[in-house]
C-alpha cells in the first residue's frame, strides 16, 4: 500500500464506503468527489489507476474505463479521523463527464489546466532540503552542498551559460531538439539555483516575496 494509507486503518461507513476527494497533483485543483470501498482502494494502489465504487451500478469502477480519461495515482492520504481520503492524481484528459477539467467547473469551462505546473517545485524543494538535512552518501545534491557556496554558486554560473548557449541555438534554427535542449538546460539552472538557496538556508518564499513586491510596482 501507499505509505500512510492501510486498508484496515480506513474508517469505512456502514455501507463499506469512504469519500475520496481527487486532487490534481500539479496545482492542487479539486477534480471530483467519489467513493471507494476496500476493493476500489486495493485496485487503485495495485494498478496505479484510480478506481471507485459505483453506487449507482453497485460495482467496482475504474475511472475512465469507457472514456479513456483515467486518473493516474500519484499519492494517497488519510484524514485525521480516518474517514476520508485525499487522492492525488495525474489526470489524462478532462475528469468530469461534461468534458470539463473538474466536476466543480461550470459547463463550458476549458478542460485543460492553464497553469504552468510551478506547484511541483514544492516537491523538488522538499527533496533538496531533505538532502541538506540528511546528507545521504552518494547523492549529487549532497556533494554540491558539501562544497559550500563556492561549489553551488559555480554550478549556477555554469548552468546559466548553458541556458544562454541553448537559447542562441534555438534562435538560430529552432527545432524540437533545440527546444528540448533549452528546456533541459533551464531545468538544470532552476535546480542548481534551489540548491544554492538551500546551501545559504534561504527559503524560496523570500524570492517569491521579492517578485511579488516588484510586480506590485
Amino acid at each position: 500500500m501507499t505509505p500512510g494509507v492501510v486498508v484496515p486503518a480506513v474508517r469505512f461507513d456502514v455501507a463499506g464506503l469512504v469519500p475520496a476527494v481527487v486532487q490534481d497533483g500539479v496545482d492542487g485543483r479539486v477534480l471530483m468527489l467519489a467513493f471507494m470501498d476496500a476493493a476500489a482502494l486495493e485496485a487503485t494502489v495495485s494498478t496505479g489507476e484510480v478506481h471507485f465504487h459505483s453506487r449507482s451500478r453497485d460495482r467496482l469502477w475504474r475511472k475512465g474505463e469507457s472514456s479513456g480519461n483515467v486518473l493516474r495515482l500519484r499519492g494517497l492520504a488519510l484524514d485525521c479521523d480516518g474517514d476520508a481520503l485525499l487522492v492525488t492524481v495525474e489526470p489524462v484528459g478532462p475528469t468530469c463527464h461534461r468534458a470539463t477539467r473538474s466536476c466543480f467547473d461550470p459547463d463550458g469551462a476549458p478542460a485543460e489546466s492553464s497553469t504552468q505546473g510551478f506547484a511541483w517545485l514544492e516537491t523538488l524543494w522538499s527533496t533538496i532540503t531533505a538532502r541538506a538535512t540528511e546528507r545521504p552518501a552518494g547523492s549529487y545534491t549532497t556533494s554540491l552542498l558539501d562544497g559550500g557556496v563556492d561549489a553551488t554558486a559555480r554550478k549556477v554560473t555554469e548552468e546559466a551559460t548553458e541556458v544562454l548557449l541553448a537559447a542562441k541555438d534555438d534562435a538560430a534554427a529552432s527545432s524540437a531538439e533545440t527546444r528540448r535542449a533549452l528546456a533541459g538546460e533551464t531545468a538544470d539552472l532552476l535546480f542548481h539555483t534551489l540548491v544554492l538557496l538551500a546551501e545559504r538556508d534561504l527559503d524560496p518564499t523570500e524570492v517569491v516575496a521579492a517578485l511579488r513586491a516588484r510586480h506590485a510596482r
